[in-house]
């Protein structure tokens, strides 16, 4: 098992990872001096383990349909029914949907009650479970509700994950490909606790240093601001981890169209996102003009197309793209139907 810590002003807390974690939760609760726990669990009644108080399970669906304001709202309907005060606790159990839903109703209610995280797909437990970002999706496009919120102990039990079929796999393998480029060794090879340690060292150290988006954090975001698009773009056909796939491998070519790195390191982006077995084309059903029109709803930018960016320095915030050199390089990537892309048959050889 690894425990790693994570220090930020006013508050600590541990992220445990490995087989049987999970059964840390009582434990947990009885260290915050909670009396009651709210369990929002998007997976069967038997994968929540016990939390030692009286608890309230309500059940939830992880997908993007149910990331909204609406979903929120509901759970803290329950919480008022369920008369839970900031003394009690909060705890997520399932993928990064119901991760940041619930995060976020914990952050609003009573304006803040403790939240423990019980991540169960590999997207949740390398990224969404860990940081304290929180959000909901509106109709223009993603996660463009939410705030910060630490949990008070994030449990990744990597039992959950010999659960997950293939997709979801690939799904959170896009979130340690772009790892590769922000600051990670190479984890391509490694067991995948070690995959998951490493990721989750890496963003633990980037939060501590700057817990909300005004420098460093940015880097996080390596793939995503296509990746959202692209999203958004497909009516969420495209997974996360597919979509930030695809994103990195976009980013490493924007970044040598910058001039910031040279075609070696362009390359190397396609082929740390390839041995994955991850998307590298743009779905064919998307159009350069509509998805820049996404990028610029994106929260890194500031007037002009922002992107997380390689360069000489490592991977930093770039603003100010110009419009035509992101749309030409978006013309010049390869493109493959939608079908072809989310099939964890074909997916790794689709055209690149």
């Amino acid at each position: 098992m690894a425990t790693i810590p994570l220090r930020l002003p006013g508050h600590a807390y541990e992220v445990l990872i490995g087989p049987g974690v999970r059964t840390s939760l009582a434990g947990t609760v009885r260290r915050l001096g909670a009396a009651r726990a709210v369990v929002v669990s998007a997976r069967p009644a038997e994968w929540v383990p016990d939390t030692g108080v009286e608890t309230l399970l309500l059940p939830a669906r992880d997908g993007e349909d149910d990331k909204t304001l609406a979903t929120v709202q509901a759970l803290c309907g329950e919480f008022v029914r369920f008369g839970l005060t900031r003394s009690d606790v909060v705890v997520s159990c399932g993928g990064g949907t119901t991760t940041d839903v619930v995060g976020l109703a914990a952050a609003l209610y009573h304006r803040g009650v403790p939240v423990v995280h019980l991540p169960t797909s590999l997207l949740a437990q390398v990224d969404a479970a860990v940081g304290g970002k929180t959000a909901v999706n509106l109709p223009q496009g993603k996660n463009l509700v939410g705030t910060y919120w630490q949990p008070s102990a994030v449990l990744c039990d990597t039992d959950y994950l010999a659960t997950l079929p293939p997709r979801e796999l690939r799904n959170g393998y896009g979130e340690i490909a772009r790892c590769h480029f922000i600051g990670a060794p190479d984890l391509r090879g490694l067991p995948l606790a070690e995959q998951i340690t490493a990721s989750v060292r890496l963003k633990a150290r980037v939060v501590q240093a700057d817990e909300r988006d005004t420098g460093l954090r940015h880097i996080l975001n390596y793939g995503h601001t296509l990746g959202h698009a692209l999203e958004k773009a497909t009516g969420y056909g495209l997974r996360h981890g597919e979509a930030v796939a695809i994103g990195t491998v976009f980013a490493g070519r924007l970044a040598g169209a910058l001039g910031r790195i040279g075609a070696a390191r362009v390359a190397e982006h396609l082929d740390v996102v390839r041995s994955y077995g991850l998307p590298t084309a743009v779905p064919a059903e998307t159009g350069t003009q509509a998805l820049i029109a996404l990028m610029r709803h994106d929260k890194k930018a500031s007037g002009g197309l922002a992107f997380a960016l390689d360069g000489p320095r490592g991977a930093e915030l770039v603003g100010d793209v110009p419009q035509e050199v992101v749309a030409r390089v978006l013309d010049a990537m390869p493109r493959a139907p939608l079908a072809a892309l989310v099939d964890p048959v074909t997916a790794g050889a689709a055209p690149c």
